[in-house]
């Protein structure tokens, strides 16, 4: 077997293994897709909910949305008002406590 030959045998894979491989983003990069979870406490009279230009989507009992511009408490109160009192308010895998719960509940209709 020639030089030639056995670099390119070498080479080859080497490439392939280069150019397959996955490009890796951070993770805060990405935004999850149900950032913000509504629960509310009552069953909703619709399921098409968009406050303050945030596009909401009825999932498992619950409005969910993306990462929106607005500040959380803003858009929690947006949808209490919307949908009526909410039993949970989530952002980002965190809940919100009883007394933040309390204070978006405040503006429910």
């Amino acid at each position: 077997m020639s030089r030639i030959t056995r670099a390119l045998l070498t080479a080859v894979p080497a490439l392939a293994t280069g150019f397959a491989a996955p490009v890796a983003t951070p993770a805060s990069a990405q935004t999850p897709i149900n950032y913000y979870i509504a629960v509310p406490a009552a069953a909703p009279a619709s399921t098409r909910l968009i406050t303050n230009g945030t596009p909401w989507r009825w999932e498992n009992a619950a409005f969910v949305s993306s990462k929106a511009p607005q500040r959380d408490v803003i858009l929690c109160a947006a949808v209490a008002k919307r949908v009526g009192p909410l039993a949970s308010f989530t952002v980002a895998g965190k809940a919100y406590d009883a007394e933040a719960l309390a204070a978006c509940n405040n503006h429910a209709k």
